[in-house]
């Protein structure tokens, strides 16, 4: 009786423990896990979260993403005496592991905080305190740093994504730490050397990667690590040395090494690394890495990941190299300067299933006499090389293949019609990429037979004919890419059989017809792109109905009609671009509606910005492009670009743009039959970067409006109707680069403040009531008295008779005219990188291009 008496009472202790545990520390329980903690209770055996021993003792908690939040105070559960494991991950709780010793004696051997909101300093007494703590992971929360003894009973640590930056948690903090076996700090912000790690002779596994890290690789230490370690990952840091130098020593045990992402340099590599026998993954990748690949690599008989992209390779790829093929699932060699061919000893590579060669110099037919024998490839990267001649029809052997990667090659002739054409052949393909080769012929139609297909892209060819209908029928398609051919017909009927489409690019083709209605079944769309094409009719309102619709581009088409104001309830709508077409009516104020998350996949795109600089005969206007591996000089060739003598080309990749709800950022409507006035609702768009109504027969005056629009870096308003005063409140935007109000019926003076006071005459000429900025005198004749006009008169006649060193003056003057006109440009193109920067998007400039301001009179 004594015994059950004993258990009862220590039992209540854990439930008023629990308890307390509850009160001080928990704000919030929205799921309800507590709910059946109730003083009631005699055990707390029975809640959700508690395991128990057979007598009855509270030994684990489990509030794994219980969505708990609030100020952890753990002392109250640390007076569990037999507390063995302690598991809160996944809550939202703040504070710190601060343990007040008069709490009682720390039991704990097993703490899982990670993937909370702790942010303080980690306290030395808590280490002090739990001597028999064996694992102890912090990682995913807020911490910033911490000074403490591990203790020697510490085996596992996990600091990962955190914001700790001393480093002097390497260098002091870890002098007791022979028995730890787990160390991850990855994901913060350590910087300082790599040093004084050797006490921890016994590390298993040490990931060490995406810090700041620099200097060189200590050589003695680095050889004294690899002794115990399994996994070493100190990528993506500043780390320098010569990779041929480092001593691996006894590796016996090393299983993966990861240094990619730092600053190695060197050629061959060192011996020891043969030490390694048992290595299965080796990443160098995104070094300085030069000469030939060595043949040593060879030797590593267990290897099944090897990584040296993003280096400076060169020469031919070893034969050695296929030596590891027994084990050998993937390998990337891209980004480097290869040539030749891959070696017939890579046919041995029976498990290889993933083969980057990509953005190399690589020729030859390997293609056809060494990867169509790799039966077991499933993703093949061979893009941005030198490969010419047909597709061969042999890499139908490849039944494995989910990607396959060729674009930017040289291949000619027509895509193979038998890729698709049985059961068994490509069968499992999800991706096929053939952008920005010679092809010709037609898209063959037997590529609807592929069922698993998810991405087509054709882009930048010289295909001709038709989409086959089945295309569209294909159940997981997302991504039809064929912008840049000279494909033709009207658009199916299009997401009949479901609404997996994501990007839909047909810019730059022959299509004729109407947009069909059945594309507002597309309820996936992000990115639709029908420029420059032959399309007419109207655009349907339905498309108002595509709430993940983020880039929408129907420049250069025949479209009339009204613009629908249902494209105001595209929420995630971010690039608008009806340019160039046949539109009247008045602009719908429901544009400036949508305020929603921008959207462009889970992942970037890789993209072009172009931008033509406005010769007469150029027909190009502004436009964005996907350039997913395509060589940027291969949009030369494009019919609408040959004609215009310079262009600036920006290149970058497109992401989420808003972390919470945003709006339009590039809007234009230039070159259109639009009427009425300007809608106010446009300046309450406030991330708008571009605003372009040029070309229309706009009247009234420039809303007031446009002065909310701070982030603005280009507004043109030229070739309307609009009347009135200009408003003061332009002045005020900063970021103001590019401004042309010319060709309309303004009126005033214009106000020489703020951004307005930097813009040259040629942005307000031809507005006949406009005056302010020389030669455009407010000051009008009328004003002067005869006299004085006589007196004008005469001066103005006596400068034909100035000497040269008035003759000089003007010069000097007409030189500062110019210098300020490139200056403007200078400017104009800094605002730009600025202005591209917010998509992500860097400048590069076309070869031998002249840049000249656009002349202000033309069309385009």
């Amino acid at each position: 009786m004594h015994s059950t008496s004993s258990e009862k009472q220590n039992q209540r202790k854990e439930v008023m423990a629990l308890l307390a545990f509850r009160h001080n520390s928990v704000e919030e329980d929205h799921k309800g896990f507590l709910d059946h903690w109730t003083p009631a209770s005699f055990t707390p055996c029975s809640w959700p979260g508690i395991s128990c021993s057979a007598s009855g003792q509270v030994i684990a908690l489990n509030f794994t993403n219980a969505g708990l939040i609030g100020h952890l105070h753990i002392d109250d559960l640390l007076v569990l005496e037999n507390l063995l494991h302690l598991h809160l991950s996944g809550n939202s709780f703040s504070g710190n592991l601060f343990h007040n010793k008069t709490a009682g004696p720390c039991t704990i051997e097993t703490l899982d905080l990670s993937f909370n909101n702790l942010s303080e300093s980690i306290s030395k007494t808590f280490f002090d305190s739990c001597k028999h703590l064996t694992s102890l992971n912090l990682s995913h929360n807020s911490i910033r740093g911490g000074s403490f003894d591990l203790g020697t009973s510490l085996q596992e640590l996990g600091l990962s994504s955190n914001f700790i930056s001393d480093s002097s948690i390497l260098n002091q903090s870890f002098l007791n730490c022979q028995n730890l076996k787990l160390l991850n700090l990855s994901y913060n912000k350590l910087y300082g050397r790599l040093d004084n790690l050797s006490s921890c002779r016994n590390l298993s596994i040490l990931d060490l990667s995406n810090n700041k890290l620099s200097g060189d690789i200590p050589a003695l230490s680095f050889a004294n690590l690899l002794k115990s370690l399994e996994l070493l990952d100190i990528s993506s840091n500043n780390l320098t040395g010569n990779f041929s130098m480092l001593e691996f020593g006894n590796c016996a045990n090393l299983l993966v090494l990861n240094l990619s992402n730092n600053a190695l340099y060197g050629s061959g590599i060192s011996q020891s690394l043969t030490n390694c026998k048992l290595l299965e993954n080796l990443d160098l990748s995104h070094n300085q890495l030069a000469d030939k690949i060595s043949s040593a690599f060879g030797n590593l008989r267990n290897l099944k990941h090897l990584k040296l992209a993003q280096n400076n390779f060169s020469g031919n790829i070893p034969r050695e190299l296929g030596w590891v093929c027994g084990t050998l699932v993937e390998l990337d060699l891209s980004g480097n300067k290869l040539s030749g061919g891959l070696p017939e000893t890579f046919k041995s590579c029976s498990s290889l299933q993933s083969l980057n060669l990509g953005d190399n110099q690589l020729q030859g037919n390997f293609l056809t006499t060494v990867i169509s024998t790799l039966h077991n490839l499933q993703i093949l990267r061979v893009p941005l090389n030198n490969i010419s001649g047909s597709i061969p029809l042999s890499l139908g052997n490849c039944t494995q293949l989910q990607v396959l990667d060729l674009n930017s090659n040289s291949f000619t002739g027509n895509i193979p019609s038998g890729l698709c054409s049985s059961s068994t052949s490509f069968s499992s393909l999800q991706k096929i990429s053939l952008a920005g080769n010679f092809l010709s012929g037609t898209v063959p139609s037997d590529i609807g037979n592929c069922k698993n297909l998810r991405t087509i892209d054709f882009s930048l060819n010289n295909l001709s004919g038709s989409i086959p209908p089945n295309v569209w029928m294909l159940p997981h398609l997302s991504d039809l890419i064929l912008w840049g051919n000279s494909i033709s017909g009207i658009l199916e009927d299009i997401c009949i059989t479901g609404s997996n489409l994501e990007m839909l690019l047909l810019n730059n083709n022959l299509f004729t017809g109407t947009i069909p209605t059945s594309l507002s079944n597309c309820k996936n769309l992000t990115w639709l792109s029908l420029s420059f094409n032959q399309l007419t009719g109207e655009i349907p309102a339905d498309i108002g109905t595509l709430q993940k619709l983020s880039i929408l581009q129907l420049t250069r088409n025949s479209f009339t009609g009204r613009i629908p104001a249902e494209l105001g309830n595209c929420q995630r709508l971010v690039w608008l671009d009806l340019s160039n077409n046949q539109f009247t009516g008045n602009i719908p104020p429901d544009l400036a509606n949508q305020k929603g998350p921008a959207l462009m996949n889970n992942y970037r795109r890789k993209i072009a910005y172009l931008r033509s600089e406005g010769e007469r005969d150029c027909k190009a206007v502004d436009g964005l492009i996907y350039l997913e591996g395509i060589r940027p000089e291969r949009l030369e060739i494009l019919p609408e670009y040959k004609s215009c003598s310079s262009f600036r080309v920006f290149f970058g990749v497109a992401f989420n743009t808003f972390t919470t709800n945003g709006s339009m950022i590039y809007l234009d409507l230039s070159s259109n039959l639009l009427s009425g006035p300007t809608p106010d609702t446009l300046g309450l768009m406030s991330y708008l970067i571009v605003l372009n109504l040029r070309y229309n027969r706009l009247t009234g005056a420039i809303p007031e409006t446009f002065g909310s629009l701070k982030v603005l870096g280009v507004l043109d308003l030229s070739h309307n109707q609009l009347e009135g005063t200009l408003p003061r409140s332009l002045g005020s935007l900063s970021f103001l680069s590019d401004l042309d109000l010319s060709n309309n019926n303004l009126s005033g003076s214009i106000p020489m403040i703020g951004q307005l006071s930097t813009f040259p005459a040629s942005s307000f000429e031809n507005n006949s009531g406009l005056c302010g900025i020389p030669p455009l005198s407010c000051v009008s004749l009328s004003d002067l008295n005869p006299s004085a006009f006589e007196q004008s008169r005469t001066e103005n006649a006596s400068i034909l008779k100035v000497n040269s060193n008035w003759i000089v003056a003007l010069m000097g003057y007409m030189g500062g005219v110019i210098a300020g006109v490139c200056g403007g440009i200078v400017l104009f193109e800094e605002k730009r990188q600025w202005f591209m920067k917010t998509f992500g998007i860097f400048p590069r400039r076309r070869p031998k291009q002249v840049f000249g301001r656009r002349t202000r009179h033309q069309r385009r």
